[in-house]
């Protein structure tokens, strides 16, 4: 007789929950910000997020070019990443924008329209542990401040490792750990007490922030996601931290 087994939990945050509940639960934390969500990237980074965006952009380095380009930017929500890469590169580099969450797509693509870049980035409703992308068919593939909210980040990078062609790159940005004494303690002030506020006063809601930063915290050291992404096929897998370790910059070749 076969026994019935309830999911693994996973974790919500610092809260332990049954895996398969993990993705409602971020779905609907990103839901109630999305319409602010850019705004308060700015708030709480002090405007430090776009130059951690740019360094990102520099290293998936599209081709200024005519010459075809794919990127897949997996949990791309309002299509930040994609639009930045667009403008980078260019008349071939096209990007597609792969998130869960059909609020912060329906604001990505509004966005796309307003700003000339709607034939150059598409949106697509889709899930980082299943992509609906052609094995083999992308130049690079990113995700930026997304891959601590995917229940099995193991399947997520597993993904990532199918779609690139051979030669092409995965590069992820991601929270980090603060280890400079003195700023840790205050890192840890700001974020558990200004940015709930700061998102109730924005947003309306201080939860959804609550969870981010706990989820942050919850996150693998640096050398720890370097060997997910070795056991997941990727070589020559690199990081550098910025901002004193607040975020790390991850990357790795499907070769």
């Amino acid at each position: 007789m076969r026994e019935n087994r309830a999911p693994p939990d996973t974790d919500f945050g610092f809260s332990r929950v049954p895996l398969g509940d993990k993705q409602r639960l971020v779905d609907d934390v990103f839901h109630r910000v999305a319409r602010r969500y850019d705004l308060m990237n700015d708030l709480m980074s002090g405007g430090l997020h776009r130059a951690w965006k740019d360094a990102l952009v520099t290293v998936i380095d599209p081709p200024r070019s005519a010459r075809p380009f794919r990127l897949v930017d997996v949990a791309g929500g309002t299509g930040d990443i994609a639009f930045r890469v667009a403008a980078a590169g260019g008349s071939g580099t096209r990007a597609s924008v792969i998130d869960h969450n059909g609020e912060m797509l329906r604001v990505g693509r509004e966005r796309a329209l307003q700003s000339g870049l709607d034939e150059a980035v598409t949106f697509v409703e889709g899930n980082a542990e299943a992509l609906p992308v052609a094995d083999r068919s992308a130049d690079a593939c990113s995700i930026a401040f997304g891959i601590r909210n995917v229940p099995r980040i193991d399947r997520a990078l597993a993904e990532a490792w199918r779609i690139l062609k051979p030669g092409g790159r995965f590069v992820c940005l991601e929270f980090s750990t603060v280890d400079v004494p003195g700023l840790d303690a205050l890192y840890d002030a700001f974020s558990f007490n200004v940015i709930p506020t700061i998102g109730r006063l924005v947003v309306g809601d201080a939860e959804p922030y609550r969870y981010l930063v706990e989820s942050i915290r919850k996150f693998p050291r640096p050398e720890a996601f370097a060997a997910m992404l070795r056991d997941a096929g990727f070589r020559r897998v690199s990081h550098r931290v910025m901002s004193g370790g607040i975020v790390a910059l991850h990357s790795g070749w499907r070769l």
